[in-house]
């Protein structure tokens, strides 16, 4: 629970800064909550497959993240949260134009960023195994690629404008998913979100410095459309 606060509240705040809650969203690889655990206007989910009954306030669609149902420019703001390291390298870029041409002002795309957050999850499955633990689903797929680096925004048109955030770092991400392996910390975790949010977010946030476990790459429109 407490990880996906800590990859969601920065973005959450991006989104909040450049189109506002009236904003039209969409989160790709959403799974069954997306955002809306800390995103209480309605978005668009999408993704390819859905473990469980999607929840409201996201309406769920099913589709792939490299052949998006919409047409141009039909979002203010894109998420694509924890996705990338899950995809075929050679499909990561095509991912990326498909999210821009249906994004009008602004795309966040977040993700474990490069060989040192790979060697550290490596350690983390190590250790579900030593255990006898079995790993998380999400865990397991992050063994099948390397992760994307910081150069997979190299390319950009010329109308888009990055800014890289540090989520994370990799001391705290690897001491909240050894904690998470236990039950009890989960409840405490999900207490703490429950009564107090707002000091666990201003927590969270000073666990965001280099060297990160994930990056955060907030694209922004440049042109008339935004």
């Amino acid at each position: 629970m407490l990880n996906r606060a800590a990859r969601y509240y920065p973005i959450i705040r991006e989104l909040l800064g450049h189109i506002g809650p009236s904003g039209r969203v969409l989160d790709v690889g959403s799974g069954p909550f997306g955002i809306g655990e800390f995103w209480p206007y309605p978005f668009i989910g999408c993704d390819t497959y859905f473990s469980q009954r999607p929840r409201k306030p996201m309406q769920a669609v099913r589709c792939s993240g490299t052949q998006l149902p919409f047409l141009d420019h039909s979002f203010d703001g894109t998420v694509v949260s924890d996705v990338m390291e899950h995809m075929p390298p050679e499909k990561r870029r095509e991912m990326i134009a498909e999210v821009l041409r249906v994004t009008r002002k602004i795309a966040v795309f977040g993700y474990p960023c490069g060989p040192n957050a790979f060697a550290l999850d490596k350690k983390l499955f190590e250790d579900y195994q030593r255990l006898k633990k079995t790993p998380p689903t999400w865990l397991e797929e992050h063994m099948l690629y390397p992760f994307p680096t910081e150069g997979l925004f190299e390319d950009l048109p010329l109308h888009w404008k990055k800014k890289i955030i540090p989520n994370e770092s990799l001391e705290f991400h690897y001491w909240m998913m050894r904690k998470e392996m236990h039950r009890p910390a989960n409840y405490l975790f999900g207490f703490g979100l429950a009564t107090m949010p707002r000091v666990l977010e201003l927590l969270l946030r000073r666990a965001d410095h280099e060297p990160s476990y994930r990056k955060l790459f907030v694209l922004t429109r440049q042109d008339a459309l935004a």
